[in-house]
């Protein structure tokens, strides 16, 4: 009854009285993040990262079972498997979905299909070639920051940026919006499992020569951009019918 009659944001969670990130926080954080990705870009660090792992002979573990087979095409069957359950349970909610509103389930489908699609229209036109590709490991194209090859081709093959295998994982970033307004704690563990996904999916391409790690920065960013987008889009939405009840029961002598 409580769950009822008190508005998500007050609501009792398992750590005590929660309440959502506010806008602004939001915002900084946001900000924040994108500064610091920023700097990484105007760094040399994506080159000397992955001199880690590849040199003038290639990568030695491009051809890996482990990131090829598990972290790449295994992860990846995986990752759509979740995306199509969370368009089943739009209509046919389990566990604590049933207790999230229409509008939020649909909320947390379509932010992770959206982000995936953008990443994927991103990266079908950028210029901008993945390491393997680079003479420092054997390859044709010279190495220089994606912005500057996003339109016009480095010599390579192009097309590796940002880095679409990431979006497997931080795609899922949208179930923190999504839940954060009624479970926050359960929100929090979202957040973390996704931004932890994305990462290792991130990190197991740049072993193999497949992405440098500002591909997976950004993307994890433009992730985190369409799941806030969407939160807006879906919140304003769901003002008008939330404001209604709100005034007949004002209305009530």
């Amino acid at each position: 009854m409580q769950n009822l009659i008190t508005p998500p944001a007050l609501r009792l969670d398992a750590g005590g009285l929660v309440r959502p990130l506010p806008g602004k926080a939001l915002a900084w954080l946001t900000a924040f993040t994108a500064l610091l990705v920023l700097i990484w870009d105007l760094s040399s660090f994506d080159l000397a990262v992955a001199h880690w792992s590849g040199g003038a002979a290639g990568f030695p573990l491009r051809d890996s079972w482990l990131l090829t087979q598990v972290l790449h095409d295994g992860a990846r069957n995986i990752a759509w498997m979740l995306a199509l359950l969370l368009c089943l349970f739009v209509w046919w909610p389990v566990g604590k979905l049933t207790q999230l509103n229409l509008g939020r389930r649909v909320q947390l489908a379509s932010t992770t299909l959206i982000a995936v699609l953008l990443v994927s229209w991103l990266k079908s036109w950028s210029g901008a070639s993945c390491p393997w590709d680079m003479t420092d490991f054997g390859g044709i194209a010279t190495y220089a920051s994606h912005w500057s090859h996003l339109l016009a081709p480095d010599g390579g093959s192009g097309r590796c940026f940002p880095a679409g295998h990431a979006s497997a994982g931080f795609a899922f970033l949208g179930g923190y919006f999504a839940l954060r307004h009624d479970f926050p704690s359960g929100a929090r563990l979202w957040l973390t499992a996704s931004i932890a996904a994305g990462l290792t999916l991130g990190i197991a391409q740049q072993m193999r020569g497949a992405h440098f790690m500002s591909h997976t920065l950004w993307t994890g960013l433009i992730c985190w951009c369409v799941a806030w987008v969407m939160d807006g889009v879906q919140s304003r939405i769901a003002k008008p019918s939330a404001a209604g009840p709100t005034k007949e029961l004002r209305a009530m002598p």
